[in-house]
């Protein structure tokens, strides 16, 4: 979380229950210090909506909050089946929270599907509302129910609410000139005004944003304010909904300061713009859509007033090409991809290796191989970035922590590959992607000075006394080669994939020259500065957990519940995979036990087994979904008691 504060610990369940406050005529109210919600329907349901608007205003109420959106994986998957689930999780909360939540309180079910895709993950006792109106016996059918779950007696162990929502949507519009087709359509809003009564969320954001949205149909955006408003009202009406809950905003949860809800590529996008601006450079994006990356071209190019271009090339390579075509006429260039597109652009990303020009790989993880998963989240390109091209060509890797912490990702991702011209891997997942949480908006003045110097003029002296520009003569201290605007008079050079001669750049065949360029390209990305590790440790643990991506807030939220248990468990987590910190290796010998848990199976153990001999365990899933607070905690308690 964006907050490192010491806080009411996450529980393992469900939320605390304290006063409860009852208004002779009025229902009670319940405090709750934090709720796990979940929408759930068909891909054409509005759910990714419903839990947008309803994150919004949690946002703008104050609570810490952390969502996890799940999309399905096909495009439009049959009406009513299990693949064509998709649904939106929101952990919110009065304290620092880290994750989205491993089970939730509430369910909101808009067909048969999306009870029985979801049911499993809910706790006894959790809140179940249901739309009744899509239970029909052909669509329980269609998910393998042979009795109506909603009589059979299987979800006795739930406080169910069974809510005609379609039915009631469409009394609420029968004013309006519509179909009972597209009445329907508005269930969704009538379901988020019932979540936002129960939860005692507030209404102006939604209401603006919905006529923000339907701006040029005005009686569309009046049947959706009409139904979330008549849902709202059904909340306080019904005899079915006795309480409603209270979520005290996370006062003490955040450093001062001006905060709003950002998801991962929007804090990424931002960063990059922020960069270029503090880089003084026009950014400049090459880029062919796919999933879970294409929001950074969207978003990017809203902003031309900052002096960003973006270009949605015909496909990979050429998105890639144009970039590095952009960054050697001095541009911050950036390409956006995901693991597949980063296999077709190996040969360019090597190009830049020998180049040495500054370019910005963000690569939005996603499960694979091949077309693999495309909306689900994996870490499994890791070894691909660090290796994943011809020859000897070594390319840093940063790697964000949290959806907020992808602007400061772009941010120090900029400043390697400004500084030590070489491409650069931002290695971010579907889960930050699209996850959110709140963000401090920073100070100007607490962004670094990524600003450059062009080569001006001659930087070598022949043994004839003439001057000349090498475009290969290194900066001493960063081995950088100094980078050159095309059409600076007399700095005029050659560029190309085949290898170049030491300081002068020509084309050189030389073996001696070859295994030289080749050391000095691998020094030059040894040698880059990075922060030395920090390691939370408070007890003088004998196991360390080590970390790296989007598996942060799972292994906090899990050490936190190890130690209020008792447990003495010490935590690190990497944001530099290449180079390492260079405390690193000292860090793991002081531990007898280093326990890794990644979505992949194994790839920085791997890199940390062969570089520093430590016999680390490796705790691997590749489900496409994100580790569980409490899974993560009963492995490391089995490893510190083993």
């Amino acid at each position: 979380m964006t907050s490192q504060v010491s806080s009411p610990a996450e529980q393992a369940d469900g939320p605390v229950v304290g006063e409860q406050r009852k208004a002779e005529g009025a229902k009670g109210v319940r405090r709750l210090d934090r709720v796990i919600i979940r929408f759930a329907g068909d891909s054409g349901d509005g759910m990714q909506l419903t839990g947008d608007r309803f994150t919004s205003e949690t946002a703008s109420f104050g609570n810490d909050l952390s969502t996890l959106p799940n999309f399905p994986a096909e495009i439009r998957a049959p009406a009513g089946t299990l693949p064509g689930v998709s649904s939106f999780q929101l952990h919110f909360a009065d304290h620092d929270i880290l994750t989205p939540g491993d089970a939730p309180n509430v369910l909101v079910a808009m067909n048969p599907a999306a009870l029985k895709a979801n049911i499993g993950d809910l706790p006894r006792g959790a809140e179940v509302i249901v739309n009744t109106d899509e239970f029909t016996r052909r669509a329980m059918q269609k998910v393998g129910y042979e009795t109506s779950p909603l009589e059979d007696g299987s979800l006795d162990g739930y406080h169910l609410h069974p809510v005609p929502l379609t039915t009631l949507t469409v009394e609420a519009l029968k004013e309006f000139d519509l179909s009972r087709k597209e009445a329907e359509r508005s269930k969704n809003m009538f379901a988020l005004g019932l979540l936002s009564w129960m939860y005692h969320r507030p209404t102006e954001g939604t209401e603006k944003f919905l006529k923000s949205k339907f701006a040029k149909k005005p009686d569309i955006a009046a049947a959706n304010i009409a139904a979330f408003r008549a849902g709202w009202n059904f909340g306080e009406t019904t005899e079915d909904f006795a309480v409603s809950y209270e979520v005290a905003p996370a006062a003490t949860a955040f450093p001062p300061g001006v905060y709003r809800n950002i998801s991962g590529n929007l804090a990424l996008s931002y960063g990059l713009v922020a960069a270029s601006r503090q880089a003084d450079l026009p950014l400049y994006l090459g880029s062919y859509p796919i999933t879970p990356a294409s929001d950074i071209l969207h978003e990017l190019s809203k902003h031309k007033n900052f002096g960003v271009r973006t270009f949605q090339a015909e496909d990979e390579i050429a998105g890639i090409g144009a970039a590095l075509g952009a960054a050697f006429g001095g541009s911050l260039a950036v390409t956006t991809t995901s693991g597949p597109g980063v296999a077709l652009k190996s040969e360019t990303i090597g190009l830049a290796v020998s180049l040495e020009l500054p370019l910005l790989v963000v690569d939005i993880q996603r499960g694979g191989p091949s077309t693999g998963l495309p909306t689900k989240t994996e870490q499994a390109d890791l070894l691909q970035a660090m290796y994943g091209r011809n020859g000897e060509a070594p390319v840093p890797i940063v790697a964000p922590r949290t959806p907020a912490d992808c602007f400061d990702a772009a941010l120090e991702a900029a400043r390697i590959a400004l500084t030590y011209r070489t491409p650069v891997f931002l290695l971010s997942d579907g889960y930050l992607a699209n996850g959110s949480e709140p963000w401090r908006i920073p100070d100007l003045d607490e962004l670094p000075d990524l600003r450059v110097q062009f080569a001006h003029g001659p930087n070598h002296t022949l043994d004839d006394g003439s001057e000349v520009f090498w475009p290969y003569k290194r900066d001493p201290q960063t081995l950088a080669r100094p980078w050159a605007i095309p059409g600076t008079p007399g700095l005029e050079h050659r560029i190309g994939g085949i290898e170049k001669e030491d300081g002068t750049g020509n084309i050189s065949y030389s073996p001696a020259n070859h295994d030289f360029m080749v050391r000095t390209r691998q020094a030059k990305i040894d040698g880059i500065d990075v922060p030395d590790l920090e390691v939370d440790d408070p007890h003088e643990a004998r196991t360390l957990v080590l970390g790296w991506g989007s598996t942060y807030g799972p292994i906090t939220a899990a050490v936190r519940r190890l130690r209020r248990a008792g447990e003495s468990v010490a935590q690190t987590h990497l944001r530099h995979l290449n180079p390492f910190p260079r405390n690193l290796g000292a860090v793991l010998a002081r531990y007898d036990k280093v326990v890794i848990p990644e979505m992949n199976l194994g790839q920085l153990a791997t890199l940390i087994r062969a570089k520093y001999l430590v016999d680390a365990q490796s705790y691997n899933q590749v489900n496409g979904m994100p580790f569980k607070a409490e899974q993560l905690a009963a492995v490391l308690k089995e490893a510190i008691d083993g």
